[in-house]
């Protein structure tokens, strides 16, 4: 049985081996063990007989905006519904706070486009999006697919902050 929850420290070194299986391959970007420890808030885990099989975190950025960011699943626990059901839970997790606007910076655009994600240009983001790039080292040919879920159609105070 496969359980959805937040990480515990004793949970970082499988969460580092998941991510840094996919981002050796240059599948994602890879996270230090620093960045998880200090992101273990941020992150929602799936384990099954206390392995981590999944991850994904969400950063909140501002006022209705946040990234679904370092999703990733163990390969042969792929195509079960793992990833979907870890981003239905941090879009979930953001909803409570009244965040509208959910991004991601991804290489998997399929699997986002099947949450409701839809491409988009990088200058649809706002500046406020970028401060955590000058520090990848792929800044500032970054190659990653800026990708939009937008809860806040229609709603004028949403788009006063998007500007």
């Amino acid at each position: 049985m496969i359980e959805y929850r937040k990480p515990k420290f004793s949970d970082v070194e499988g969460v580092y081996e998941l991510v840094m299986d996919y981002a050796n391959e240059g599948q994602m970007l890879a996270r230090s063990r620093n960045v998880l420890y200090e992101t273990l808030r941020e992150m929602i885990i799936a384990v099954e007989d206390g392995k981590v099989i999944g991850v994904g975190a969400l950063h909140i950025l501002w006022a209705e905006l946040a990234e679904v960011r370092s999703v990733a699943v163990a390969r042969e626990k792929r195509r079960l519904g793992i990833g979907k059901e870890i981003v239905e839970k941090l879009m979930e997790e953001g909803r409570a706070f009244g965040v509208k606007k959910f991004f991601t910076l991804t290489y998997q655009p399929k699997f986002f486009s099947s949450l409701d994600f839809t491409i988009i240009t990088k200058n649809e983001l706002p500046h406020k999006v970028w401060k955590e790039c000058i520090d990848c080292p792929k800044f500032p040919d970054c190659d990653e697919i800026p990708m939009l879920h937008d809860e806040s159609k229609g709603d004028k105070n949403t788009e006063i902050l998007w500007e």
